[in-house]
């Protein structure tokens, strides 16, 4: 065990006493012209560029440059004119001035900074390069130029192992195709993955996506995005708990508590899963699905398993499949209209709405109530006035059917094989049944007294409705009728072929859309967690231990963690020698104006 211990603490002292060497390890130099000025420079050596740039090296990094003021003693120097640093294959840095410290392997950069890896180049006004931690840092607005897209911030950081960017503040993403603004924005430089944190807009001709935190491939031109995100098109605004969008295929998803609202005619859709395709002007949505058209005095409600919206503005259509539900609200709630169906078709340019059976189940025939007049036949057609949204008339074809509960027992029936209704203020007031028809209906007095049940064969009829209640009906080319006492009635006779009552399916109210159908199971979304807070890039240092040494150009003030910087390096130009300069405050760094020396 003592053996164990002695080697492991051998092991810990070579490590720490290698790590002491490689952070010690001293700048070499190259230079063409080698001076001392101890009045102007002292415990320095002035270097010079005549036919070749001067030359630092030091533990991986490389420094050009035409002139420099070096610091031996500190492993210090301050470099001049036409700068170019060089950190192995992947980095490379031009600027007008910088300085480097050996020791602590930290190095900045002003004036014109151009700061180049494979996929991005960086620009900016002035840079802190930490090459411990491998990070770049900005605090006074930068530029990067990927592969695709332009991005600005006042406040990046570059994070080389990772090869990863931080923006902050006022960050703009400009693509020929598109433009990001967000609060923070990480580039993953390698594959152009960026990640937005606060809110965020992804502006285009055809589209504007908003969210809280997204993903977006800026290569591949699409994202994933979450946290009150929307997607607004031209006439369609789409929301939802996740969204996804892909701007090549003019397509658009949404999950979980989603809505697609239609800008133009004043309707939305929701549900639980939804599809956009812009080019198509489609919309397919499931899982609960409800489209709601707002009208001027009311909504018209229609839900079914799945729901499909084609078509141009002017002209869409709307098809719903499987266990199809819709009602027209009314302010009462007792003239609501309402319907059920095995699909439904419905075309907005002619006002056309079918409710279709397209399963063997008699129970998938369409039924549609009005007030309380129920309706059932092969298939059912209402048609609307496009113009004032209002309820025209409505056709039943093959077996049509209409049954109205009595006052007070028993159900009035009339049946033929086709039924024509009008409407009035959406309320039925006029029904025509064709062909074969028959009646059973309760005959009462004005005092509600039962006198009859009235049987009666016709060629057709024509039935008058006041309150939506049965008032009077007029028997064309009568065939044969009678009025008999209820006593004298068969019970078992009170119903003519094919009575199916459904008056358990009414629906009165939008929960009842719903009624008995499980709530869908809702996907688990994969969130965008936050951004780990990285460490301050400044660490807090001793008054005796600088970054940069006593002789740098910047106040140590510089060079502590703070939001935003006002520092801003005038593009001067530079001539082959330099002047004595001291040091200067944070808020007036200027890149130097040299004069010549001989």
């Amino acid at each position: 065990m003592k053996n164990l211990l002695s080697i492991l603490s051998f092991i810990i002292l070579f490590i720490s006493a290698f790590s002491h060497a490689q952070n010690n390890q001293e700048i070499n130099y190259d230079s063409d012209r080698t001076l001392k000025n101890e009045q102007r420079y002292p415990g320095a050596l002035i270097l010079s560029k005549v036919d070749n740039q001067v030359y630092f090296d030091h533990d991986g990094i490389e420094v050009w440059c035409d002139n420099a003021v070096f610091y031996k003693e500190a492993n210090f120097f301050k470099a001049y004119g036409n700068i170019r640093m060089q950190q192995g294959d992947s980095v490379s840095m031009t600027s007008n001035y910088a300085e480097y410290n050996g020791d602590t392997e930290f190095a900045f950069a002003s004036g014109k900074v151009k700061m180049k890896r494979p996929q991005t180049t960086l620009e900016t006004d002035s840079l802190f390069f930490d090459r411990v931690k491998q990070q770049a840092y900005y605090r006074s607005g930068g530029k990067v130029t990927d592969t695709a897209s332009v991005l600005t911030s006042t406040i990046g950081r570059y994070f080389m192992e990772e090869d990863k960017y931080s923006f902050v503040n006022e960050v703009v993403v400009t693509n020929p195709e598109y433009k990001i603004n967000s609060e923070q924005l990480d580039f993953y430089s390698e594959n152009g993955h960026a990640y937005l944190y606060g809110p965020s807009t992804i502006v285009s001709e055809t589209s504007t996506v908003y969210c809280e935190r997204g993903f977006y491939d800026t290569r591949a031109d699409n994202g994933y995005f979450v946290k009150n995100s929307q997607i607004n098109y031209d006439n369609r605004i789409l929301k939802g708990d996740s969204l996804y969008f892909n701007r090549k295929n003019s397509f658009a998803s949404a999950t979980n508590n989603i809505m697609v609202i239609d800008t133009i005619n004043n309707s939305r859709v929701s549900g639980h899963y939804a599809e956009v395709y812009r080019d198509k002007d489609s919309v397919f949505i499931t899982k609960k699905a409800l489209a709601a058209s707002l009208q001027e005095r009311d909504t018209l409600f229609i839900h079914s398993d799945t729901i499909m919206i084609t078509g141009k503005p002017e002209r869409r259509i709307l098809r719903g499949f499987y266990d199809v539900r819709m009602l027209k609200e009314d302010q009462t709630g007792e003239n609501a209209m309402s319907g059920r169906s095995d699909s439904i078709y419905s075309d907005q340019q002619s006002g056309l709405t079918k409710l279709i059976n397209l399963s063997s189940k008699n129970n998938g025939n369409p039924v549609l109530w009005s007030g309380a007049n129920q309706m059932t036949g092969d298939s059912i057609h209402l048609h609307s006035n496009p113009e004032t949204e209002q309820l025209d008339s409505l056709l039943v074809f093959n077996n049509a059917f209409l049954i109205q509960k009595d006052s007070i027992e028993g159900y009035n029936q009339l049946k033929g094989k086709i039924l024509t209704g009008y409407f009035r203020q959406n309320e039925l007031y006029e029904v025509v049944i064709d062909k074969n028809t028959e009646t059973l209906n309760y005959m009462r007095n004005d005092e509600n007294e039962l006198i009859g049940i009235n049987k009666t064969l016709a060629s057709s009829i024509k039935i008058y409705f006041e309150d939506q209640q049965i008032n009077y009906i007029d028997y064309l080319n009568q065939v044969d009728g009678k009025l008999t006492p209820e006593a004298d009635f068969p019970p078992n006779a009170r119903k003519l072929q094919g009575f199916n009552w459904r008056g358990e399916e009414r629906i009165l109210s939008k929960e009842g859309l719903f009624e008995g159908q499980e709530e869908p199971e809702l996907t688990k979304i994969k969130g965008i967690p936050l951004p780990d807070e990285p460490e301050e890039f400044f660490d807090e240092r001793e008054e005796d231990d600088l970054l940069l040494d006593k002789n740098s150009r910047l106040n140590p003030e510089v060079l502590k963690n703070r939001k935003k910087d006002s520092l801003k390096f005038k593009s001067e130009k530079l001539i082959d020698s330099l002047r004595l300069e001291t040091p200067v405050k944070a808020d007036s760094l200027k890149t130097p104006q040299n004069e010549k020396e001989n």
